[in-house]
């Protein structure tokens, strides 16, 4: 396994399925990490705290070092921090997602006619009301998203995503967000990048999702790696233009088409 000294590997649908690591994927970390590379792992869940992540990931089984987990929830903190710098700012989204933004001093308020931000995430007590406080906070705001992602793959069927939140309020607001964070945005890939050791051109992105795993990594000139264990279907990498670099049934297929490099 050579040619990369960075890999960004996305997690739901990529690493971890539902609730449960994906076949070999544990292995394949190793493997990885064997090799050198730098390892950032990026999802798009805006709803824990980077500590989280690695606390989860290692009850799973996953090795992970500080400084190894982005999310598309710290993109959205420092979106905040040098474009809305004390901007009072409401939250369309879970209470893991306020308790990061206010960890990081950023001004939230829940009153919806104080908002200067407001910013829609997922949210799974989301309800008419929470949609009329969005719809009235939205009067003069500023609109962002913390990511796209309008479902989570699990087993079984697939989950609403923040994406599905962002719509709703967009639908009744009339309006799209100035700003949808966390991949495939520039501002995500630079935060990755800004990470890592490697540019664009030594980085492999990993992830299960053509339009934002993959499409960061396009846009920013990474080399791109599909896997079949999440969102993305062998039809819908056949149809993709650019194509993948590199499409594989999971994780665990990784270390053996990087060693055929």
């Amino acid at each position: 396994m050579t040619g990369f000294e960075s890999v960004v590997l996305d997690v739901d649908g990529t690493l971890v399925r539902g609730g449960d690591p994906v076949p070999g994927a544990i292995g394949a970390l190793d493997r990885l990490r064997e090799t050198g590379a730098d390892v950032l792992l990026f999802s798009n869940n805006p709803t824990r705290e980077p500590a989280s992540y690695r606390e989860w990931l290692a009850d799973l089984g996953f090795e992970v070092r500080p400084g190894e987990v982005l999310t598309s929830g710290v993109v959205t903190a420092e979106y905040l921090a040098d474009e809305h710098p004390g901007d009072p700012v409401y939250v369309v989204g879970e209470q893991g997602l306020c308790d990061l933004l206010a960890a990081r001093d950023r001004a939230l308020t829940d009153d919806p006619e104080t908002a200067a931000v407001v910013v829609g995430s997922i949210d799974r007590e989301f309800t008419y009301d929470r949609l009329r406080d969005g719809l009235w906070a939205l009067d003069g705001a500023t609109f962002v998203a913390t990511d796209p992602d309008r479902t989570i793959p699990v087993d079984g069927r697939p989950l609403p995503g923040s994406g599905a939140i962002v719509a709703a309020l967009a639908g009744a607001a009339d309006r799209d967000p100035e700003a949808v964070l966390g991949k495939p945005s520039e501002r995500a890939a630079t935060a990755a990048l800004d990470r890592v050791r490697a540019d664009a051109g030594s980085c492999l992105v990993v992830g299960d999702r053509l339009d934002t795993d993959l499409a960061m990594g396009e846009r920013a000139g990474m080399t791109t790696a599909l896997v079949l264990s999440g969102v993305a279907t062998r039809e819908d990498a056949a149809a993709a233009d650019p194509a993948p670099d590199y499409v594989l049934e999971s994780i665990a297929d990784l270390p053996a088409a990087l060693a055929d490099r």
